[in-house]
């Protein structure tokens, strides 16, 4: 399965709809020279294969040497993009401009400079609407050389006047570059470092975020300028563990899209992700009811033609989406009832193999395991947890490290404690190693160490003590995420008052909505 997908012509192909496939069908039979008819015989070959393998390819290909076949993969995949840029060049504003763009260039190179600058205004007006300033540099660009070069009864006011366009873009281009390598940054902090771990760590965050920060930045009124500007606080705010801050940078990023409606379609990612993030605050800081309104606002605009007919829209939507109703079943503790959207999860995994990062398959397989050890099947809850546990790559160490304590936890819930002892000690070395231990992991570590030892007569006694301990770190944000991976504080209570952890979790959601419990703990989302 590794090297399933390892041939990009076979990615791409197995990428296409139905309607895809059919539109290049079409659109090559118009030439049909013989050359044409070889790479739909080579597209059909591949379509048909489940796994590359290039002996069986050419066994699909009579009269085709292995050298010819290289030649006949180019040139394949370079018509189906010019099938899919013909297809989609109306689902894309950068296209449209392009197009534009380019049979202006065909205009000015016959020597049509009028009927040229024409269609350079009209793909300028497109562009401004659209605040797409970096294409307008190659409009102004071009514009500049007709005008230089050749004579248009326009020169002084027109030099005046391009000048002028040039200095405004070039100043908005600027300004946006530096804002948006800025979130860039700040995430790329957040990659290397992870959450601050302390006031140090806190500090050098921000030191970071005032050396960074263009000295105008909050002046800009410009849409990608308080975007990006929005993002960059948003991570800050998420490394920082202030989630009331991270909840009103998330709100200030959606409320952008609410402002300028037609940017929605524009930069439909970064709408997608703005819901994404806003569902994860409201989950941190436990606003139910923002929580589901949020949601459903989301499914409703994933059902949206707009999502639906783009491939990574639509996906990226399931991802999110079904990351949102996780952790709605983390909240509501109805761990059983969630445990049904499994089987789904697992056919779209498969269905989207392709298009899927593993980061998301390692949190994904995260939340589903802790789905498991919520509604107490822990055997399968162990299973989930080895796939990421056997991961070769570097990616989350994070993940990791609480794959390994929740790993731990559900080997306690199934008392097998003669690997306890020994599993206790990897897991901590493991942590320690990585620098990821907070108090409450050390503290949870000392109690597993004794508590298989420790009589049952005893056991409820030590819980309860164990659970003083760990509530005093509740409300400090340094310590956030070692409730982030694992709703420790249920767990324990479980034990303490010998409930199932569901209906802990689901007594605290349905005091909570009667106004009965006030929240004294914060919970964040994996990411």
């Amino acid at each position: 399965m590794a090297n399933r997908f390892s041939d990009t012509l076979f990615q791409l192909i197995h990428s296409l709809e139905k309607s895809e496939k059919r539109h290049f069908k079409l659109y090559i039979k118009r030439s049909s020279t013989k050359e044409d008819l070889k790479i739909v015989q080579l597209f059909d070959a591949l379509d048909k294969l489940s796994d590359y393998d290039e002996k069986s390819l050419l066994k699909k290909l009579p009269g085709t040497e292995k050298p010819q076949l290289s030649n006949l993969k180019t040139h394949l995949y370079k018509q189906i993009l010019a099938s899919l840029r013909l297809l989609k060049s109306s689902d894309s504003i950068d296209l449209q401009l392009n197009e534009t763009f380019d049979y202006a260039h065909i205009l000015y190179k016959k020597g049509l400079f009028q009927q040229s600058l024409r269609l350079l205004d009209r793909a300028k007006e497109t562009a401004r609407a659209n605040q797409k300033f970096n294409f307008l540099v190659q409009v102004l660009a071009l514009e500049k050389r007709i005008e230089t070069l050749h004579i248009t009864h326009s020169m002084q006011m027109r030099a005046e006047q391009l000048s002028a366009e040039s200095r405004q873009v070039i100043d908005r281009i600027d300004m946006v570059a530096r804002l948006s390598n800025l979130a860039l940054l700040v995430y790329s902090w957040y990659i290397q470092n992870g959450h601050a771990r302390n006031e140090k760590d806190e500090a050098r965050i921000k030191e970071y975020l005032q050396e960074q920060l263009p000295p105008d930045a909050w002046e800009q009124t410009g849409f990608y300028e308080r975007l990006y500007l929005y993002q960059s606080y948003n991570w800050y705010a998420f490394i920082r563990q202030d989630f009331l801050m991270y909840y009103r940078y998330s709100q200030k990023w959606l409320d952008l899209f609410e402002e300028q409606p037609l940017m929605v379609r524009v930069e439909t990612g970064h709408y997608i992700k703005a819901l994404h993030n806003l569902l994860n605050a409201h989950f941190d800081l436990r606003n139910y009811d923002k929580f589901e309104e949020v949601l459903r606002q989301f499914e409703e605009f994933s059902q949206s033609d707009r999502v639906r007919e783009n491939d990574n829209f639509r996906i990226q939507s399931f991802l999110y989406i079904t990351t949102a109703k996780i952790n709605q079943v983390f909240m509501v503790g109805n761990f059983k009832e969630g445990l049904k959207m499994v089987p789904e999860i697992e056919q779209k995994l498969v269905e989207y193999e392709l298009f899927i990062d593993r980061h998301r398959i390692l949190v994904l397989n995260y939340k589903i395991a802790s789905m498991y050890f919520g509604s107490g099947d822990y055997d399968t809850c162990i299973d989930y947890l080895q796939r990421i546990i056997n991961d070769q790559g570097d990616l989350r160490n994070d993940l990791q490290c609480y794959a390994r304590v929740l790993h731990l936890m559900a080997h306690y819930e199934l008392k097998n404690f003669e690997l306890m002892e020994s599993l206790t000690k990897s897991v901590y070395r493991f942590m320690a190693r990585r620098e990821r231990l907070t108090r409450v992991e050390e503290e949870m570590f000392r109690f597993l160490r004794t508590s298989f030892q420790t009589s049952r007569s005893e056991l409820r006694a030590q819980f309860e003590i164990f659970l003083g301990k760990i509530k005093l770190f509740e409300k400090n944000r340094y310590e956030a995420r070692a409730f982030a991976y694992l709703d420790l504080v249920s767990w324990v209570e479980s034990k303490v008052y010998q409930r199932p952890m569901s209906e802990i979790i689901a007594e605290k959601y349905r005091s909570s909505k009667r106004g009965g419990l006030k929240r004294t703990e914060i919970r964040v989302a994996v990411r």
